[in-house]
């Protein structure tokens, strides 16, 4: 049950029956499911997606960033060049996956 939650929460589905999006907008959640009538109201997840996706991003990309310093010396601007836009694209990216993987987890603990 609990893997079967995060992938609906890594797909942004709802987090009890697994059909209609959980998200009305990139990252605004619906009122309701319109299939199953849950409340996505009381799911909140805070600020818990945005440190999850900031140590997710660090932990894929610091590494990188060691290496290629190391290995290739870039300037300042050629490091700004690639991590910036590469940081944004899966920050971006990732944060509503991760949100909806919260508001299941926050979901389930408060089910059980």
């Amino acid at each position: 049950m609990f893997w079967q939650l995060l992938k609906r929460g890594g797909c942004r589905k709802c987090p009890q029956c697994g059909e209609t999006s959980l998200f009305k907008g990139y990252l605004t959640p619906r009122l309701t499911c319109e299939r199953c009538g849950l409340s996505f109201d009381t799911i909140r997840s805070d600020d818990m997606p945005a440190y999850f996706t900031i140590a997710i991003v660090g932990h894929l990309l610091l590494p990188l960033i060691f290496w290629s310093e190391v290995h290739f010396e870039l300037s300042i601007w050629q490091h700004l060049a690639i991590w910036l836009p590469l940081t944004s694209i899966l920050t971006l990216g990732m944060l509503p996956s991760i949100k909806g993987i919260a508001m299941g987890i926050v979901w389930y603990t408060k089910k059980t």
